[in-house]
């Protein structure tokens, strides 16, 4: 019998490919909220202090944005696996709980394998259990969602922020100290300091773009960019959109 006879089949094929399509599509719209739209340091606004505090370079973004989104992936993980299981009342302090032992974690690996670059950092690595970013998104979105929605939403929301802080990194890096990548080698061994990469032997820096005023600036900066970008989307939709209507409207019915 073929599948135009019985129609049972295609039905049944149908209903099996629509949950994964379903499915593919919820991760792509965190995925574009994560990165993009719904960005923790551009949109939100969320965890600013370690941002702007550790930011004056690239390996140091890097290393504090590579422990926020390990704190974030493991938070989202356990509180939706949890959610059923916690009543309202104590929701929060066990959130914090679960958010605080990530930080220990990472904060007592970052001290064994990555000793300088956790002296560095200082105490903005134990200050991520404080970040608003991570509490929000357990509260927010971990607690209402499956598991597999809270793993890539912490994992997005976390590269999100990783961007920002390396990108802001590399910025003020570059123009403060003419340099990028320097201090490579505390993340990646002896053999990553021939990574450093030198903007000129005479440029000597902006010692402003190093300074706190400098990542207020940067971060200003990219807002701006971000805001501009989408406006600028939005218009062109619209203009695309009033075409189209302008040649519906001149479409005289037969």
């Amino acid at each position: 019998m073929s599948e135009a006879t019985n129609p049972s089949i295609t039905d049944t094929a149908t209903s099996i490919s629509t949950p994964k399509k379903s499915r593919w599509a919820d991760y792509k719209l965190i995925a574009e909220n994560g990165l993009w739209n719904n960005n923790q340091a551009l949109v939100a606004l969320l965890g600013l202090c370690p941002l702007l505090a550790v930011s004056n370079n690239t390996i140091n973004g890097l290393g504090l944005g590579l422990a926020t989104l390990f704190v974030l992936l493991a938070s989202n993980v356990l509180v939706s696996l949890i959610r059923n299981h916690v009543s309202d009342e104590i929701r929060i302090p066990v959130f914090i709980a679960i958010i605080a032992t990530a930080v220990t974690i990472i904060d007592l690996l970052m001290n064994a394998y990555f000793h300088t670059l956790h002296g560095i950092l200082g105490i903005f690595i134990p200050l991520i259990v404080t970040n608003c970013a991570i509490l929000g998104r357990a509260e927010a979105y971990a607690s209402k969602n499956t598991i597999d929605k809270a793993l890539v939403d912490g994992f997005f929301m976390g590269v999100g922020f990783l961007f920002i802080l390396v990108l802001l990194g590399a910025m003020r890096e570059m123009i403060g100290n003419g340099t990028l990548f320097d201090q490579a080698y505390l993340m990646f061994g002896e053999s990553a300091r021939s990574w450093t990469i030198h903007f000129g032997g005479d440029y000597h820096g902006v010692l402003l773009a190093i300074l706190p005023p400098g990542a207020f600036i940067g971060l200003g900066l990219l807002i701006a960019f971000k805001n501009f970008y989408d406006a600028k989307k939005v218009s062109s939709k619209q203009k695309d959109l009033g075409i189209q209507v302008a040649v519906v409207s001149t479409i005289k019915p037969q």
